[in-house]
């Protein structure tokens, strides 16, 4: 044994004897480690989709069981702030109820549609009522006989009110856009694009209650009430009449 070799330190020769050299290599690392932690972490998101399952099926058997992953709707809406109180003095004699089908087209000139364009169907449901302005009528409106027996009755013509679009029974019930449109959609929506189709509907069930039977059938109306009413009261003979400019 050679002065000042520890016996505690093997010493490592070269096979071809040319003196001592140091530790070998160390070992390359497993390369398993990475692949079983994608595998725990595949696991594991298996067994929460595995528990979310198990739960809506669980709270769907027991209805009275809170979903755990449900959603809920929070309303931070101010209350309702009253502006004003309008008296009313209109008969509501007769209401049209109307339907119409909007195709809304739009489109870029010498671009394809499919590229730049849109084109909406909209189903509109609405209703108008002909109303007669009570206040309009004069002191010399109501013409009563003698005995009592007979009445006349002159009544400003019925006009046509608002239109109402009922927005539970109006809907948007298709919609082709190009691709700019699509991509623009992404970025930024636009607010305005259903009050276009509800002004719209608004004007088309307007015009299309001032060409129906609307006023005529609130004039018969009105007229078949107030006869009612007078002969309830004792009257044999009632006359009501309507005038003022025809609606328009």
């Amino acid at each position: 044994m050679k002065a000042g070799t520890d016996r505690g330190s093997p010493a490592w020769r070269n096979p071809g004897g040319g003196g001592e050299q140091g530790p070998p290599p160390a070992a390359p690392r497993a390369r398993g480690g990475l692949a079983g932690l994608l595998v725990g972490a595949g696991a594991l998101v298996l067994v929460v989709a595995l528990i979310a399952v198990a739960l809506l099926r669980f709270t769907a058997w027991r209805p009275s069981l809170t979903n755990p992953f449900g959603t809920r709707t929070i309303d931070r809406s101010q209350p309702a702030l009253l502006l004003s109180l309008q008296d009313l003095s209109l008969y509501k004699a007769a209401t049209a109820n109307l339907q119409l089908i909007i195709d809304l087209e739009k489109d870029a000139r010498f671009v394809p549609s499919f590229i730049k364009g849109q084109r909406t169907l909209f189903v509109a449901a609405g209703s108008v009522d002909a109303e007669v302005d009570f206040s309009r009528i004069d002191k010399g409106a109501i013409k009563v006989s003698e005995d009592r027996r007979s009445a006349e009755i002159t009544l400003p013509q019925p006009t046509l009110g608002k239109v109402r679009i009922d927005p539970n029974a109006s809907y948007v019930a298709s919609r082709e856009r190009g691709i700019l449109d699509r991509l623009g959609s992404v970025v930024s929506d636009d607010p305005d694009s259903q009050r276009e189709l509800y002004q719209l509907a608004d004007r088309r069930i307007q015009a299309a209650a001032q060409q129906s039977d609307l006023i005529m059938r609130a004039e018969q109306n009105t007229r078949a009430t107030l006869q009612g009413m007078l002969r309830g009261l004792g009257y044999t003979r009632v006359t009501v009449t309507f005038t003022g400019p025809p609606p328009h």
